[in-house]
């Protein structure tokens, strides 16, 4: 029998590390924060 692909749902993935999640807390901003200095294309999930 073959072994199944790691899965995971989307839902739990934006709950913790969406746009949203991140502005949520002070430790959060400072990830976008960060990242928009990086001029990063995607600042979150």
């Amino acid at each position: 029998m073959t072994k199944r692909t790691l899965g995971g749902t989307n839902r739990k993935v934006i709950a913790v590390s969406g746009f949203r999640a991140r502005m949520k807390t002070k430790q959060g901003c400072k990830v976008i924060n960060n990242r928009r200095r990086k001029k990063r294309k995607n600042l979150s999930i």
